[in-house]
């Protein structure tokens, strides 16, 4: 297949009239894609007693430094309980810290450590690595294309969330 060619599947399709069997076979390549994407980082996890709630929250964190403790739980739509038993090992462990808000003293806003940023940088060289390696070998439109691709596929909520972050606004 040529760089940046989709798979003979796809090509000479209306793809705005896909199949049943077509959609199937996204949906696949999208599990087993996640899968990939998500291997790297779980492995050096995984020798921590971390998950990918941990590594989810690491990204937010270092993403939004001085997020607040309800931002990061509508980012990651997780329970209040299973956010904080993840922030608690983070906190105690050195990776992240929590420090009270000055506007208000009932936030609890999240900044990584040193030791943090460190984690997530190995955590993300990982994934970028990945992801780096599909796109060159996808080629540009299919780069441009997977991200419409993504964004269209998030709740209005999600993409919400996204394009401020994207967008670095708080």
């Amino acid at each position: 297949m040529a760089e940046g060619q989709a798979p003979a599947s796809y090509r000479n399709e209306n793809l705005l009239f896909l199949t049943d069997e077509q959609l199937r076979q996204g949906i696949e390549a999208m599990f087993f894609a996640y899968r990939g994407f998500t291997a790297d980082p779980d492995r050096i996890l995984s020798d921590m007693a971390y998950g990918r709630a941990h590594h989810r929250a690491v990204h937010f964190i270092n993403r939004a430094p001085g997020t607040t403790v309800n931002n990061l739980l509508n980012i990651l739509g997780v329970t209040k309980q299973s956010l904080n038993r993840v922030l608690r090992t983070l906190i105690e462990d050195g990776l992240v810290e929590s420090r009270v808000g000055k506007a208000d003293k009932r936030e609890r806003h999240l900044y990584l450590t040193e030791e943090g940023r460190a984690l997530e940088q190995t955590l993300s060289d990982a994934q970028r690595a990945r992801m780096r390696m599909a796109f060159r070998d996808a080629g540009p439109d299919a780069v441009a294309g997977f991200r419409r691709v993504l964004e269209a596929m998030m709740d209005k909520e999600m993409r919400f969330a996204y394009t401020r972050l994207k967008d670095n606004t708080p």
